[in-house]
């Protein structure tokens, strides 16, 4: 998982020069979104805190029960705050977290950038966005349809799972340069400048 900046300033250089490259010779926009994270997925680290406060309070009980209502929830609550707090931190975050759910959110995201980007405004260009959310180790490549239908089926699934490849290996300058790349000889065969 990325915690940092995704992309250092030379990658950022490299990737923008490719990107360009790529634009220049067809006629195609080629967009790049790097996420550290899809949500900030609120929900899970309060509802488990929840569950861990209320187990800890019955535990509490059973083992002293003449422990009093009102300190069985004063106890209660430091408990939530405290677990709350602590799960709050963005690796355990995403741990809570459902992989369906990530993925899910992930792929929502994608979608809306893709079509803030495509409405933009400006003359109607074909287009592709490169999409990554590090924290739950998302790729997603979306075109335009007819982009999308020009290109055998085959292509993008390949260039889709060498992007996810070099993203889970934690090489994702690499992984986004292939995919520029890959994405720009789709865009020279259908769409030349």
């Amino acid at each position: 998982m990325v915690t940092g900046r995704p992309l250092t300033r030379e990658e950022h250089k490299r990737i923008n020069a490719a990107i360009a490259a790529v634009e220049q010779s067809t006629a195609a926009d080629l967009d790049l979104v790097v996420v550290r994270v899809s949500d900030r997925y609120s929900f899970y680290p309060l509802l488990w805190a929840a569950i861990g406060a209320v187990a800890a309070t019955v535990i509490l009980v059973l083992l002293r029960p003449a422990v009093s209502a009102r300190m069985a929830l004063s106890f209660q609550f430091l408990i939530l705050i405290v677990l709350t707090l602590a799960l709050d931190l963005l690796p355990l975050r995403l741990k809570l977290v459902p992989q369906h759910a990530k993925r899910a959110h992930a792929r929502q995201l994608a979608h809306r950038e893709f079509a803030a980007q495509y409405a933009r405004g400006g003359p109607p260009r074909k287009r592709i966005l490169l999409f990554v959310s590090a924290g739950e180790r998302y790729v997603e490549i979306i075109a335009d349809h007819e982009t999308y239908a020009a290109a055998d089926r085959a292509v993008w699934d390949k260039m889709v799972n060498d992007f996810i490849a070099a993203v889970q290996a934690g090489h994702l300058a690499d992984g986004v340069l292939a995919a520029i790349e890959a994405c720009g000889a789709v865009l020279r065969t259908h769409h030349p400048a």
